[in-house]
């Protein structure tokens, strides 16, 4: 069994507090994971400012340089675990073990996390529109086009609070590092496998140690955090979102209400895009907010809806080690079924039908852990509570609207594919500013372009820009 230390600024801290983590369906230890509370957080965090400094001492290129580095290590090498070591394939059996998702899903989450410090130039490049980084190290300089600007960083550290049902989300915090603001990061309780396996990437490809703090901890850990970083992410539930809503220092990342739109242009054609549909909606189990929640036309909703039951009404549940399993298991106890309850309250409104009740129980149910299989709803109005419903789970609402009222009726939608060909309701998309992300035309809504932001740009939130003048 692994012994996970904290990380306090490059060293690793033994706590008399340690919480065991789990395999989800055994209940067999895998890890003792030592406890950081609240105190050691914010004491920490008063020394924050040397994180930054022991980055400022190399420059943001070869910072890029040693990220691409650490993207090889992490997707191939063997690196430090805590006591012991840990290979890519021990990476995705821990990982698979204590969150519940097929290791297949694991293996594509290690890609997806090399992929982005592979390209950390290009990413930058474009998150940045072509500045110049040590323009951002130094805090002012020339621009390409001749005038002075100047950025100052917002903080020395980047924090966050971290989710253990989706992985892939570390992609968002990864490029903190080449922009020589150090990493506070406070794992979920059954995914400490990421953050542990890219510190020790980093560390081993040259980013110094004392630029990154871990901290596992409990209920008080999350609060300490986000309250001693001026700047921090938080991955959580739309109440979350909602709390954190205006507030300049945490960037809050919650359910994403992702949606495909069909225009009445095509919408007759619908056939033609429903593998697109059925990938939207089930790739990485449900459980990412890019996943499709909401299908909107104003005909043949009905039949696309059956169409889309037909598909993944029978997938049913198979071993995480299994190459086929599509669906990732409810580890909390109860979770899956206080979800299925909620489901069955949406499900007796009028107007509102389960296209998927015929191919058997949703809810299925173990001894530790719980899985829901894929779910199709079709809703007669968007008025109905379920259109307004995310779950972490394939679960999608084909909702019937007149197409005049799509983007007024939508709501706040992060990744919004709109497939039609008519230049008004085009414009009126493009011109909505509860869209995060938009496609136009056939795209699934999982498939993102990195070297475009993801709900807000790290850059414009760690960085703001100022006056700044020199006498001649």
């Amino acid at each position: 069994m692994i012994q996970l230390h904290a990380l306090r600024w490059g060293k690793p801290y033994e706590s008399l507090e340690v919480q065991e983590v789990v395999h989800f369906h055994t209940g067999e230890a895998i890890a003792r994971v030592s406890q950081a509370n609240g105190g050691i957080i914010q004491r920490d965090l008063r020394k924050a400012q040397a994180a930054r400094d022991a980055l400022r001492r190399i420059p943001c290129q070869e910072l890029v340089d040693r990220c691409q580095r650490a993207g090889e290590l992490f997707r191939s090498a063997t690196l430090p675990m805590g006591d012991g070591e840990q290979s890519p394939d021990d990476f995705v059996h821990a990982q698979s073990a204590s969150t519940g998702l097929p290791e297949h899903m694991c293996r594509a989450n290690i890609e997806k996390n090399a992929f982005v410090l592979s390209n950390m130039r290009q990413i930058l490049d474009a998150l940045t529109r072509g500045l110049d980084l040590e323009i951002l190290s130094r805090g002012h300089g020339v621009e390409s086009r001749g005038v002075t600007v100047s950025y100052l960083a917002q903080s020395p550290v980047l924090g966050a609070v971290l989710p253990s049902n989706s992985p892939g989300v570390h992609t968002l915090w990864l490029p903190a590092i080449p922009l020589q603001i150090g990493l506070a990061l406070k794992p979920g309780s059954s995914e400490p496998w990421t953050p542990f396996r890219v510190a020790a990437a980093f560390i081993e490809a040259g980013i110094p140690a004392e630029a990154i703090s871990i901290y596992p901890g409990g209920h008080d850990a999350g609060p300490a955090l986000l309250g001693s970083c001026p700047r921090s992410m938080i991955f959580g539930s739309a109440e979350t979102v909602q709390q954190y809503h205006g507030n300049p220092r945490v960037q809050a990342h919650g359910p994403g209400f992702s949606k495909i739109l069909l225009g009445d242009d095509v919408v007759d054609h619908w056939p033609e895009y429903l593998d697109l549909m059925v990938e939207s909606v089930y790739s990485n189990g449900g459980r990412s907010c890019i996943n499709c929640s909401g299908i909107w036309a104003s005909r043949h909703t009905r039949e696309i809806a059956q169409a889309l039951a037909e598909r993944l009404g029978p997938i049913d549940v198979k071993p995480p080690d299994d190459p086929a399993a599509g669906l990732a298991a409810f580890t909390t106890p109860g979770m899956a079924s206080a979800v299925w309850g909620m489901i069955e309250n949406d499900l007796r409104q009028d107007g509102v039908t389960d296209l998927t009740a015929s191919y058997g129980a949703r809810l299925v149910e173990f001894d530790r852990c719980a899985y829901l299989r894929p779910m199709v709803v079709h809703s007669d109005s968007p008025e109905r509570d379920v259109v307004a419903k995310e779950y972490m789970f394939p679960f999608v609402s084909v909702v019937e609207c007149p197409q005049r009222d799509f983007i007024k009726r939508m709501g706040p939608t992060l990744v919004g594919t709109l497939i039609t060909h008519d230049p008004s309701l085009i414009a009126s998309a493009s011109d909505a500013v509860h869209i995060d992300r938009l496609n136009i035309g056939p795209l699934a809504t999982n498939r993102l372009n990195w070297l475009q932001p993801h709900e807000g740009n790290l850059i414009e939130f760690l960085y703001r820009s100022r006056a700044y003048q020199i006498a001649s």
